[in-house]
């Protein structure tokens, strides 16, 4: 196994990973609702009165943050993401998230970050089932399967 150390950013992951757990109890205790992502989308069909307009700011938020983030951080402390990808694959990939989520009644998100720190055994299931349906994958791709 290669270890890419440019890319490999634990202190930045720990510090997302605190953050996001920090708003997920905030959103819960200030809105009593789970913050995940599919739910929150899915929510808006069919919009229902006075439940879209918390729904949209949110995910204009995530779409605006990048863009925030960009302009506020030196371009030099700034490190893209390498995506080793088809663009077919990546297609793909966003489709099987998106059907799984429907399946798991939730996405990562909810299930993974929200679910589990309530201790819910639905959530429990449905993390093991994703991490391990994404590490199996994995190994398929990188490891068992020919080039």
């Amino acid at each position: 196994m290669n270890l890419d150390w440019i890319h490999f950013t634990p202190l930045t992951s720990l510090t997302g990973g605190i953050m996001l757990g920090i708003a997920s109890a905030i959103f819960i205790l200030v809105n009593g609702r789970i913050l995940g992502i599919s739910g929150i989308l899915g929510g808006l069909f069919p919009p229902k009165l006075g439940d879209t307009a918390w729904r949209l700011a949110f995910l204009m938020g995530l779409l605006a943050a990048p863009k925030v983030f960009h302009a506020v951080i030196p371009t030099e402390l700034i490190t893209s993401p390498r995506i080793e990808a088809h663009e077919w694959m990546v297609v793909v990939a966003g489709l099987l998230v998106g059907i799984g989520t429907r399946y798991a009644s939730g996405c990562t998100s909810g299930h993974g970050v929200c679910g589990l720190s309530r201790l819910s055994p639905r959530s429990l299931v449905a993390t093991a089932s994703f991490m391990s349906a994404g590490f199996a994958i994995v190994y398929l791709l990188r490891h068992a399967l020919p080039a």
